[in-house]
């Protein structure tokens, strides 16, 4: 538990303030990691400023100094709400409190050698491979780098994606006399049997239709000109305006239905004007995770890696905390396991934010933000 606590402090150092936050002070060398990290540039600063008064010192705790503009710039990093909070000089004293309570800690966690954690290195590469991603592709492809000729080339392949028909969705219980018919809608619009599970319970009772029967009777959802129902129950389907309404007995060549309406969609009209920054995000997702891809693998191929099979046949995986899957599966309608598609779901919709690096489990909130060293 105190590893793992360390981990996060560590991964809040360099989330909020940069890889160099973590360096190990002047005096402990000892503690040091074996390659020392590159100087970090010094923040601009605000008009008025000299780079004498940026460089001034504005408190030094164990011969590592912390300067004006690496204080003003960590206040400055903050919301607005919070910046207001620090303009008189008790109120600096305060912040600088935290940031001098922040370098102390850290030191100590050097020295009993949390820096050299595993945890904690595994979180420092996290981040900074966040860090390498992010400044090596925000400037590499942009969202204008995506041409009109390509967004509408997409448009043109897609357009069912954006033009859709209206659908219906019912339930039905088929019956092949016209007077059970009859009496099957009389029941199925009584009060009593209004929700959604008593007509399921009157679809197990009298449907002669086994395949939709399975279902409960729902025949999912149609267009009006869908080859999956009969012609005289998609049109009746569309008759029924109200989500709970009950046909009349409905004739056709496999028997007589009786419809209750459960589901509706308006349809989908979309012009290439409309989807336009839609797609063109989408594309940028493309190109950028294109980039990514062939950077990662460039590096691949510089790389000497060597996998060893015999060793990693030797891995075993603690299946003591899986879950044991339900007998009866997934239910209609309930939400399905973490990272699992929704049976039908579509693919990622166009527009969708690029896919996130690898992140570090996610620290606790901080009162005021740590501080960054030299």
């Amino acid at each position: 538990m105190v590893t793992r606590n360390l981990a996060r402090a560590v991964f809040v150092c360099v989330t909020a303030f940069g890889i160099g936050a973590c360096k190990g002070s002047k005096s402990d060398g000892a503690a040091a990691s074996p390659a020392a990290p590159t100087a970090t540039k010094q923040p601009a600063g605000l008009p008025g400023q000299s780079e004498a008064d940026l460089g001034e010192t504005v408190a030094t705790i164990d011969g590592t100094p912390i300067s004006v503009a690496e204080f003003q710039d960590r206040i400055n990093k903050q919301s607005p709400y919070v910046r207001a909070r620090y303009t008189s000089l008790e109120q600096k004293k305060e912040f600088l409190d935290t940031l001098v309570r922040f370098e102390v800690l850290a030191a100590e966690a050097r020295k009993r050698g949390y820096d050299r954690d595993a945890e904690v290195v595994r979180t420092m590469k996290q981040v900074m491979i966040q860090r390498l991603l992010k400044e090596e592709f925000d400037n590499r492809v942009k969202p204008e780098d995506v041409s009109e000729d390509e967004m509408k080339k997409y448009y043109d392949a897609h357009t069912s994606d954006y033009n859709k028909p209206e659908e219906a969705r019912v339930s039905a219980i088929v019956v092949k006399d016209k007077a059970k018919a009859g009496k099957v809608a009389a029941e199925a619009k009584l009060p009593a049997n209004q929700d959604n599970k008593a007509f399921r319970d009157l679809v197990t009772k009298y449907s002669e239709d086994d395949e939709s029967k399975l279902r409960g009777g729902d025949l999912r959802y149609f267009t009006a000109d869908a080859k999956t129902v009969p012609k005289e129950v998609a049109a009746a389907a569309f008759e029924l305006k109200n989500q709970g309404d009950v046909s009349a007995p409905i004739q056709t060549a496999n028997g007589f239905y009786i419809l209750k309406q459960t589901g509706s969609r308006k349809a989908i009209n979309k012009t290439f004007d409309d989807v336009k920054r839609q797609i063109q995000n989408h594309l940028y997702r493309d190109k950028r995770t294109a980039a990514m891809q062939e950077f990662e693998s460039d590096l691949k191929k510089k790389a000497k890696i060597e996998v060893h099979s015999d060793s990693l046949a030797k891995v075993k995986i603690d299946n003591s905390q899986v879950p044991t899957p339900s007998p009866e599966g997934i239910e209609p309608g309930t939400t399905n396991a973490p990272g699992q598609p929704a049976p039908g779901a579509k693919p990622p919709t166009p527009g969708m934010a690029p896919a996130p690096t690898p992140t570090p489990a996610a620290a606790p909130p901080a009162a005021t933000p740590p501080p960054a060293t030299k």
